[in-house]
This record gives C-alpha cells, structure tokens and sequence, in this order.
C-alpha cells in the first residue's frame, strides 16, 4: 500500500496538475473531441519492422503522414528537441518533436504537459539515427489532462490489490495484463466461431439472468426482487434448463456464452459473478460431448497461442495429446488403495474412509457423495495432465443420465486440468418421471439443510414431458479455461472488474 509520503507526494502533483487545467479551462481549451487519429501505432509498427526493407533514405522518399493520438508514456525535453513514447491500443510509437517544425507557442505548451496526458499527433513517419520508427510532430495538440500521476515505468503498479481495484490504471501500465485481456478476447472470439463452423453448426442464444427458479446447478443463488410483479426472482446459477428447453422447440445445437451468478465463497479460483460456455448437441452422449470438449480447446490454442504446449501453476501441460479418460470410481481406488472395489457402494466402510482422511460426512451423504468427498480429497489436486473423470454417482448429478448397465452412476464427466475443474458435461436426463423424482430428492436435501440444493421446476418437467431428444450437454468455465491459457494463477488476474470489498 502506498505510504504517507507516497500519498503527500501524489496530492502535490495533482495539485499542480489541477492547477494546469484551470489554465486550460480559463483559454478555453480543456477536453476538445476534434482530432480523428487514422492510424494505430501497433500497424504501423509491424508495417514498418523491417528495418533493412525500410531504412530511414526510404521512409524519408515515401513521406507517409499519419495522426496518432493516444497517451503519453514517457518524455524527454532536450532544448528544441524532445522525445515522447505515445501509448495507443495496440502499442507504442516514439514522437520526435522539434521546437523549429512545431512552433514557438506550441512547443512552449507541450514542454508543460506531463505523463499521462492524452494528445493528437500529426506529422511524417521517420526512422531516427538508432534505428526506431517515429512521427516527425508538426501538429500536436492535448486532448484529456491527467490529474492523477501514473506509477513510475520502474516500478509499475506493484499493489496487486490495486492494481485489481484500478484496473484502467493497471491496463495502461502493465504491458502482460493488457496482453492477457487481448488474448481472453480472442480464446472466447475462437470458440464461437469454431462451435457455429461447419460440421458443427452451433447456435448462439440468450437466455434470462432473472430466474423464477433457480436451477441448472447445486449452488447457492443470489435473490432479487421485481418491484412491479412484486415477486422474489434469483440470479442464475445456470442457464441449462433453459437451453434444453430450446432443444425440446427443435433447435438441436445451442450454445450461450453467459454470466453466471452463485452466492459462494470468493478465491483464486472462484468469484461471485463469472462467464460460462453452455451447449447442448441432440442425439450426442457424454462420449461425443468429450470428443467436441477437447477438440474445442485444443484448437482455441492451436489458434490463440499457436501451440498446445502450454505453462499453468509450474505445470507444463500437454493440449495436444489425447485427454485421458477415468472412471471417478477407479481413480479414488487408484488413489485409495485402503478400499476395495467392492467398497465403494458400502456408506459405512466409504464414511469410515473418510472420517480417517479428516472428510465431513453428513448424515444425508449416501455413498455417492461420500465417494464425491474422497475424490476431492486425494484425487482432484493431482490431476495435473488433461484428464477426464467419468462416471459420477446418480446422487450428485441430479440432471445427468443414469448409465444403462452401471445403475447408481451417470453418463457425466468432469474435465481436469492442473489439478482444477474446466469443464462438466453428462448425456441429459430426458425421462421426465425421472426427473421428476430427482428434483423431489433434491428439495427434500434442501429441506434438511442443503443450501445449494436445486428446486422443483415443475415447467421444465413440462417441457420433457414434450420430449426432449437424446442430447449431450457441456458448461465450460471460461474463465478457468483463460487461466490455463494464459498462465494466471488467479481468477481475479482474467477478471477486468473481479469481485473485491469496498474500500475502507
């Protein structure tokens, strides 16, 4: 945190700066909107690379005039001759400004403004004795004063806390966070393209972020309220029993790329309010679900990062290697070897187990969500390479299928990567008597404590009462996924505006 002479110091120079834009206010200058730059730095820079196909003799022949406009990043005031790193949103360009060409009143006036100022640049591209590209300023003009200083360019914004607070003044200082935010537009950019291209031929839709019901996920929901209907309305916490009623109307590929809001605890990995990739495919089962799930991220790198080779938490991962496949069950005998196959369906040797690992059991856990607990418990963290876990218990996967010959557990996976979850998918329930007990199931979880228990959605009993095809779904967090692609070790470090308290 910033100490107190750090503080007193700030209020200084923006004191002085305040001071130069009552200046500009009394000239009647301040804050103009009529300069239109026609040209981005980070072009020109890459037009311009080849220094031996462009060297000074053949910019100077080609007199190429640009207008950039964009903030000031760095300055430096030699007499008549000063030099100024302009900042737009794709890179840097060095100004050279020289008194002769600018004018007498002009140049005065620049020699005034101050690092973090926005301006308009006019002038002739130029290739300086050291080899960097340039404007050759004969018309500048201040288009925003800055007040607030930005940090120094040694130091940068070395509070992470605010540089999650200020993340405009993170933005401008921190070449890797604009980097980051460039490349997470792009990875979500990639996926709706890749979902809607042939063979595939997904559809984009939206659903409400109001729900009468919450459900679509075991999560606490945040509440509302509709003033005018005067009734109580929840947050989504998923918009999957939307979407497969879209599948019911006949749109057999949907997809939405939505905003999910669930009531929980905030960490490196969680925050209240994040962004999810939800499909649905008919007549697809988890297995072809899986199949889709790593093709589409292995070719969101492939296109965004330009290799599957990928560095996440001091991991290197491999995306372009088949993802393995196992069975939840398996995996915790793997892990377990204190239980025997023929354990894993006994509560009492399962609950036992656990109470030995430190587990809460509850009461209410029957064998499935014991063996959830142990999963979670000696499994998850390690699975470090793409892995999917198969084959979850029917008791904490109120929405997935019941596989035809396993009775007791799903047709559902979870996609591993670095130890955390990134995606979860299942062949649907599409029996609605079915579907119909589970929610019964759930609500009587709920009514004995179970806080992220799921509602009984009776319209959406309705819908598969229509019929629902045999359909494959998926939730990919978006989030995790940038995180993985982008080497961040927190969610807040992917988020723009993540989740923080107010200040004191």
């Amino acid at each position: 945190m910033a100490t107190a002479q750090t503080e007193a110091g700030e209020n200084k120079l923006i004191a002085e700066r305040r001071e130069k834009l009552r200046a500009l206010r009394e000239q009647g200058i301040a804050f103009p909107n009529d300069f239109r730059p026609d040209a981005f730095t980070g072009d020109l820079q890459a037009e311009y690379a080849d220094a031996d196909a462009w060297p000074a003799e053949r910019i100077e022949e080609q007199a190429r005039r640009v207008k950039v406009a964009g903030r000031i990043m760095l300055k430096r005031v030699q007499g008549k001759v000063s030099f100024v790193q302009l900042q737009d949103f794709t890179a840097r360009i060095q100004l050279f400004v020289h008194k002769g060409t600018l004018g007498d009143e002009t140049y005065d006036a620049f020699k005034g403004w101050d690092t973090g100022d926005i301006v308009g640049a006019e002038g002739v591209l130029m290739r300086t004795k050291t080899g960097e590209l340039s404007v050759k300023v004969d018309a500048l003009k201040l288009l925003t004063k800055n007040l607030r200083p930005l940090p120094d360019k040694f130091h940068g914004l070395a509070d992470v806390e605010r540089r999650y607070r200020q993340r405009y003044t993170d933005l401008i200082v921190t070449a890797e966070a604009r980097e980051t935010f460039r490349k997470r537009s792009r990875i979500i950019g990639r996926i709706r393209q890749w979902l809607e291209d042939e063979p595939r031929r997904f559809m984009e839709v939206e659903t409400p972020m109001m729900h009468v019901i919450p459900g679509g996920a075991t999560a606490r929901p945040f509440v509302t309220h509709h003033n005018a209907l005067d009734m109580q309305l929840y947050l989504r916490v998923a918009p999957e029993l939307y979407l497969k009623r879209l599948v019911v109307g006949g749109f057999d590929r949907v997809y939405e790329i939505n905003r999910n809001f669930r009531n929980e605890g905030v960490s490196t990995r969680h925050n209240p309010e994040f962004t999810m990739l939800e499909l649905y495919q008919a007549y697809a089962s988890y297995h072809e679900v899986m199949d889709l799930t790593e093709a589409m991220i292995r070719d969101a790198a492939e296109q965004v990062l330009e290799t599957t080779q990928v560095t996440w938490d001091g991991h290197d991962i491999d995306l372009g290697s088949a993802f393995r496949r196992w069975r939840m069950d398996e995996a915790v005998l793997e892990a377990n070897p204190e239980i025997k196959p023929e354990d894993i369906r006994d509560r009492d040797v399962m609950a036992a187990h656990a109470k030995r690992l430190g587990v809460s059991v509850k009461a209410s856990y029957g064998w499935g969500k014991i063996l959830l607990e142990i999963f979670e418990k000696t499994v998850e963290g390690n699975l470090i390479q793409p892995t999917f876990i198969t084959d979850h218990p029917v008791e904490v996967s109120p929405l997935a299928r019941e596989n035809d010959t396993d009775k007791g557990m799903t047709d559902r996976f979870e996609l591993f990567v670095g130890g955390k979850e990134i995606a979860n998918g299942f062949s649907e329930l599409n029996d609605p008597e079915d579907q119909a007990a589970r929610f019964r199931a759930q609500v009587e979880a709920k009514d004995a404590g179970d806080d992220e228990a799921m509602h009984f959605d009776a319209d959406y009993i309705r819908a598969l009462e229509v019929g629902l095809p045999p359909t494959g779904g998926l939730g990919v967090g978006i989030d995790r996924l940038v995180m993985l692609l982008t080497d961040a070790a927190s969610i807040r470090d992917v988020l723009l505006f993540p989740y923080m308290r107010p200040e004191a």
